[in-house]
């Protein structure tokens, strides 16, 4: 359990801000509601979430049954007999009720308590109950910092059982009080619907909760909505959500699978994969916690610093790419998978970066072969391997070091080391990339690797042939990874977990440091 900090905020006001209407005042120009106890009050539908949070910011997430105003209160301390600040963010139909405030001059390395309610917009005395969550900022000095990683949510049809707990594996991550949880991608499966029953191979029968959104492909912005807001009716999701801020990336089940921008599908009767993108990625920003840019509408690849000892890099491997299967030997945008762009802002963070840990966060692993990914076999680059081996050339010549890949999507976990010295294309430094998933989907058996980078597997589990893929998630194959970065060595510490928690592989990684002393400047490895 991670200690409560009683330390009071600075003097400086927390700032809140929104794309809806917002109002900032200090806490005693607040008119306090009336809070109704009459059976019409309105509701906290699905929790509260944070997320993308900083040594000074974060992002809150609510949602309501109704027009109405959410209040935001921030505090220190799990009282509230200090609150320093509060945010007013209208919730109307056009977000789907949906709030999202970003909350600025946050104390670094900090317990944050915020307390949410909902003022109904119709009769301004009447206000929900208040729901509380918590999180930490990110520290301004080297203290450890740990957090774990996963994806793939209510895939290939298993949905929440609530005879067999739920998604568990939210509650199992939840007890490793990690300081923020990455979700790379493949957060809803709106291309699978929910049946009410599903038979195991055990004979016994799974038993989903069931919801009209969720019975059908996806295809308007309300039924992307619907996929997010069956996910947020498991308590487990919901208790994580309101104690563990997420850092979110998508894939392609947010939208369709293995889609790329311009996709005819005439499985959606000739619909273009491109619209059925807008109105997932709507529904992807109304229900994450995450940051909007002014750069770019609905930007999903981005940074967050969090603090001297790690730099996050989020990844989007859909939105910019080109056509799936490209095995083009010179790079364009038929073999993009990042994009120009993305590939640029990349390269210069990761050249701006001073942490001492740059961890990659990629919605698709580097070396398995798959037509959706990036390897599509063994020899020389081509396709989108042309980007990824421009960006490692790049990540060795630029002298960035401590970069790790994280991923998940091939609902299988495994550890892969990268060596030139075994690679058809040499010109990088060794690195590791780290797979695991699925969080609550049917698991896979290990995919098969390419040999242009060089990947050797250090571990890999998954189902075996015996119990046959799409495995249920009652048989305990489902997947996370924790890593632990020590402030004193600077050591990073990957262990690979299932969803019992229990460590299936483990290693730890030295940085290599540039320390200056009393004479030259030493390089350790």
């Amino acid at each position: 359990m991670v200690a409560i900090s009683r330390t009071r905020l600075t003097r400086r006001r927390f700032l809140v801000r929104a794309a809806s209407v917002t109002a900032f005042a200090s806490v005693g120009s607040i008119a306090k509601p009336y809070v109704s106890r009459a059976a019409d009050r309105p509701q906290i539908t699905h929790g509260i979430q944070s997320g993308d949070v900083s040594a000074d910011s974060a992002m809150v997430w609510a949602r309501a049954d109704r027009p109405s105003r959410m209040l935001v209160e921030v505090a220190t301390t799990d009282s509230f007999k200090n609150i320093r600040g509060a945010a007013a963010i209208d919730a109307l139909p056009e977000s789907d009720f949906t709030a999202k405030a970003l909350l600025e001059s946050l104390p670094a390395g900090q317990d944050i308590f915020y307390r949410v309610r909902f003022e109904d917009l119709a009769a301004p005395t009447i206000s929900s109950e208040a729901v509380v969550g918590r999180f930490r900022t990110a520290p301004a000095d080297r203290r450890s910092v740990s957090f774990v990683w996963s994806g793939d949510v209510v895939g290939q049809g298993w949905g929440i059982d609530e005879s067999r707990g739920g998604i568990r594996t939210f509650n199992t991550m939840l007890g490793d009080r990690p300081d923020f949880f990455i979700h790379s991608g493949d957060s809803i499966y709106a291309d699978c619907p929910i049946e009410r029953e599903q038979k195991l191979p055990n004979g016994e029968v799974w038993r989903n909760l069931v919801t009209e959104e969720k019975s059908r492909n996806a295809t308007s912005v309300a039924d992307f909505r619907g996929n997010y807001k069956y996910n947020l009716l498991d308590a487990n999701l919901r208790r994580f959500n309101s104690e563990v801020p997420m850092f979110a990336q998508w894939d392609d089940h947010e939208v369709t699978n293995d889609w790329w921008p311009g996709q005819n599908r005439g499985d959606y009767g000739n619909t273009n994969a491109s619209l059925l993108a807008a109105h997932g990625r709507r529904a992807f920003c109304e229900y994450m916690p995450v940051r909007q840019t002014q750069a770019e509408t609905g930007r999903i690849y981005r940074n967050i610093s969090y603090g001297p000892l790690l730099d996050v890099f989020l990844l989007d491997m859909r939105s910019y790419r080109g056509p799936n299967g490209n095995r083009d030997t010179e790079l364009g945008p038929d073999s993009a998978i990042l994009g120009a762009v993305q590939l640029e802002w990349l390269k210069r963070e990761l050249t701006h970066s001073n942490a001492t840990w740059k961890v990659i966060a990629a919605d698709l692993p580097l070396s398995i072969v798959s037509y959706d990914a990036v390897a599509l076999g063994n020899g020389a680059p081509v396709g989108r391997e042309l980007e990824i081996a421009d960006l490692l050339a790049f990540i060795k010549h630029a002298g960035v070091h401590n970069t790790v890949w994280i991923t998940a999507d091939m609902h299988y976990t495994a550890a892969h080391y990268y060596d030139p010295n075994r690679a058809q294309f040499q010109d990088f430094e060794p690195f590791w990339e780290f797979i695991s998933g699925p969080l609550h989907a049917g698991t896979w058996a290990p995919g098969e690797l390419d040999n242009t980078f060089g990947p050797q597997v250090r571990y890999q589990n998954g189902c075996s042939a015996e119990q046959g893929e799409n495995l249920a998630p009652c048989f305990g194959l489902q997947f996370y990874g924790h890593v632990a970065i020590d402030s004193a060595s600077e050591v990073m510490t990957v262990t690979l977990k299932d969803v019992g928690g229990n460590a299936l592989w483990a290693t730890r990684i030295e940085p290599k440091l540039l320390r200056w002393t009393t004479g030259p400047m030493v390089q350790r490895i």
